[in-house]
């Protein structure tokens, strides 16, 4: 068997959340792809909010700390200058500087953390190659059961599909 599972075509978006619904209810874990976003989807499908905004503050706060330190540490420990009676430690200077690299650190950490939720870069997924899948991107919608879900079965699952009513149902190539 070469198939990496099984697509279902649907007209609205409407089915597509029905189709959605009833996947997540089956116990399939499903992944869905339509041309715009559709309101209770994600919930349909079981999934979970992103820990992006956790990791783009912690990237923040380590950039904010770090820029803070490292001024602190080269005006107080490193090369003390006595100008004109200043203290030291004169924290408002610091602050430009720790806020532009809490801004750096913020933006890294999440570009970092997107790459490594999405999987990225990966070149190719097997949904690409499946037939007509362009239309995802611009009328269509479509529901995809696969091999790697612990509750697939080749059969059943052509068999779940085609009781959705889907326009037609394709094979997703390995």
């Amino acid at each position: 068997m070469n198939r990496w599972g099984w697509m279902a075509e649907f007209e609205s978006a409407e089915q597509l959340l029905a189709a959605a619904r009833a996947a997540r209810s089956a116990g399939y874990a499903a992944q869905a792809y339509a041309p715009f976003a559709i309101d209770g989807l994600p919930e349909a499908l079981g999934i979970q909010r992103s820990r992006i905004p956790a990791f783009t503050f912690a990237g923040a706060a380590v950039g904010g700390a770090a820029a803070y330190a490292m001024q602190w540490a080269s005006a107080v420990l490193l090369r003390p200058i006595n100008v004109g009676g200043r203290p030291l430690h004169s924290w408002p200077m610091f602050i430009p500087v720790s806020f532009e690299m809490m801004i750096l650190g913020g933006a890294l950490a999440a570009v970092l953390a997107f790459f490594v939720s999405a999987g990225l870069p990966r070149l190719r997924h097997p949904v690409f190659a499946a037939e007509d899948f362009e239309l995802a991107s611009r009328h269509r919608f479509f529901l995809v059961l696969h091999r790697d879900d612990p509750h697939y079965e080749d059969r059943a699952a052509a068999r779940w599909l085609d009781e959705r009513r889907p326009l037609r149902r394709v094979e997703v190539p390995a």
